[in-house]
């Protein structure tokens, strides 16, 4: 159960100490207060966790300072989308806005090669128009002897590079909670030149203490992706991880399934599962079409795998888009093989507008026949 309190009343008001004074008398049920911070304000909603089948609903509504009471409907409470609760979420970081509404272009390097191709790729991503990029500093990998990353070591070059470039948010997988606190003293270090949004990989969704101390943090938001051997269900309740602990700051990421059955691509595409997420949660939905799909094939049309796979998303609502691209595929360390070049961005881009066209255009005619 989830009580909503009025908008105008604050975290330590006077009112909402008398509301969780109130709640917290009810036997077997433990308050958790959560501040979901929007554009214009801050709301504060109190989460009854425990059993709550023998709480009066209409009681709790007519408490003073309480807008109204929704029913959970589903495991993943804080980030779960109710029955009968239509309100819309969102936030920003570091200027950029990130919603179930908008689309962020997140182009860059899967894994951090060297100081050279970096520029190169942050210069192209500026040029294009783009905010954010992508840049792997630690790379878990299948194979021990493959290389992992140059870790903390590269973090301030690839800040001030940023900043330089005008580069607001870098999506960088972290693969412990200590990589945190390295990424967070080379920003300090470098003065804040950009920000890092936490990308949490999909070896690492049902690492529970990783998600903690990912939760527990509140300065960057969290990009999840898609457990690639377990249940929708089970990498949505992942998610609830995070938000349990405090930050809510997060985005899910479809990066496909891991079955023969996708072959020849990687992953078997799962892009569909778009408004599906949006449906059950509040979360954006970004897509990664490079680790879904793996290859530079071309279709007889003349389009990549990648662009046909990337406007699937894109169509079928994608908020955000995490793709890799490469100065020099073939010296790629990581991935090159599936890397696109830096002279194919301008046709990336403008394949993207076109879906987002079409899905902007499908939005508004399914709103005039309802």
């Amino acid at each position: 159960m989830i009580v909503i309190l009025d908008p105008q009343l604050s975290n330590d008001s006077p009112e909402t100490a008398t509301i969780l004074e109130y709640l917290r008398a009810m036997p077997g049920v433990t308050p958790k207060v959560h501040c979901v911070t929007g554009t214009q304000q801050v709301l504060t909603e109190i989460y009854l966790v425990g059993d709550t089948s023998t709480l009066d609903r209409n009681a709790i509504e007519a408490l003073s300072g309480v807008s109204r009471v929704v029913k959970v409907s589903r495991s993943y409470a804080v980030l779960g989308r109710h029955a009968g609760d239509s309100r819309s979420y969102g936030f920003n970081y570091n200027g950029v806005t990130f919603n179930q509404d908008n689309l962020n272009i997140f182009a860059g390097l899967c894994a951090v090669d060297t100081a050279e191709h970096v520029e190169r790729m942050m210069q192209a991503v500026a040029q294009a128009g783009l905010e954010c990029t992508r840049m792997g500093a630690y790379k878990p990998r299948t194979n021990p002897y493959s290389f992992q990353g140059h870790g903390a070591e590269c973090l301030p070059w690839v800040f001030e590079l940023a900043g330089k470039y005008g580069i607001k948010v870098i999506a960088m997988e972290i693969t412990h909670d200590t990589h945190i606190a390295e990424i967070n003293a080379a920003l300090e270090q470098a003065g804040h030149p950009t920000g890092v949004m936490l990308q949490i990989g999909t070896r690492n969704t049902q690492n529970f203490e990783l998600l903690k101390a990912c939760g527990r943090q509140n300065d960057h938001p969290i990009l999840l992706k898609r457990g690639f051997g377990i249940t929708l269900e089970e990498s949505l309740n992942a998610a609830e991880y995070l938000a349990s602990e405090g930050n809510r700051k997060v985005i899910f990421c479809l990066r496909g399934m891991k079955t023969n059955m996708g072959d020849p691509h990687r992953n078997l595409v799962d892009f569909s599962h778009v408004p599906v997420i949006k449906r059950m949660t509040h979360m954006p939905v970004c897509i990664d079409p490079s680790h879904s799909v793996g290859t530079r094939e071309r279709a007889p049309d003349g389009l990549l795998d990648l662009f046909h796979a990337t406007a699937q998303g894109i169509i079928a609502g994608a908020n955000m888009v995490l793709i890799d691209f490469h100065p020099k595929p073939v010296s790629a360390l990581v991935d090159g093989p599936q890397a696109l070049t830096l002279d194919e961005l301008d046709h990336y881009l403008e394949d993207i507008n076109i879906a987002r066209e079409a899905y902007l255009k499908r939005k508004d005619l399914a709103g005039q026949e309802n």
